[in-house]
């Protein structure tokens, strides 16, 4: 019969250094999975280590192998939210590209994160919505220096008479607003349309009325 190791839950006598690692993954991976779940219902006071353990069908010592505090957990989940939306943040680098491209592509790639990863982006919203007590050095570290980095790529634009001037800043604040919300407030607007959950189609119109908003308030057309 074979036996489990009862700190890692690997098969006792398990060396294979291959093995060890693709284990770890895995394990990390159906803990942070039950995390990011738990994290978007209750946030991070509401959630205990002992729910996202049993969720995960560990024990509570066991989780705490891989993350040693609540805290750590929940910093990884953020660390890898981050991670995934600022990858897809990254079209507004290069000022010399067509700015009714980037901008159709920005709105596209913050709607796709809102309906790929929609527990992410809450976890993130209720950090922030909180204060962002636990997180705040990693999103002033991280989110705001992007931020302001688009803020120079559409000043650059306004000022080479590329696009309308406009306030830049609240530009991209409106943005994230809007498409942030197919996430964040989704279960309103599956009240108002009266049905379960936000279709494809649903994204598809949103796209389409943000890009023609935001390319209408910076003169690039439809």
């Amino acid at each position: 019969m074979t036996t489990l190791n009862e700190t890692t839950m690997e098969p006792a006598g398990a060396t294979l250094p291959g093995k060890r690692v693709q284990h770890r993954e895995d394990v990390e991976k159906t803990i942070l999975g039950e995390a990011v779940r738990l994290f978007a219902e209750r946030g991070f006071e509401g959630t205990t280590i002992q729910e996202v353990a049993e969720r995960a069908r560990l024990s509570k010592q066991n989780l705490m192998y891989y993350f040693a505090t609540k805290q750590a957990l929940y910093k990884r989940v953020l660390d890898d939210v981050l991670d995934d939306w600022l990858a897809r943040m990254a079209s507004l680098a290069d000022p010399s590209q067509d700015p009714a491209d980037v901008l159709r592509a920005y709105v596209s790639a913050k709607l796709r994160f809102s309906r790929e990863q929609p527990l992410a982006s809450r976890v993130y919203a209720m950090e922030v919505i909180g204060g962002a007590k636990v997180y705040g050095e990693q999103i002033r570290h991280r989110v705001v220096p992007l931020l302001r980095q688009d803020i120079a790529v559409f000043e650059r634009w306004i000022a080479d008479g590329r696009i309308a001037p406009v306030n830049a800043t609240h530009l991209l604040f409106a943005v994230w607003a809007m498409t942030q919300s197919y996430a964040d407030f989704s279960v309103q607007m599956t009240l108002v349309l009266d049905r379960g959950a936000l279709t494809a189609q649903d994204f598809e119109e949103a796209e389409r009325v943000i890009t023609a908003m935001v390319l209408s308030l910076t003169n690039q057309g439809a």
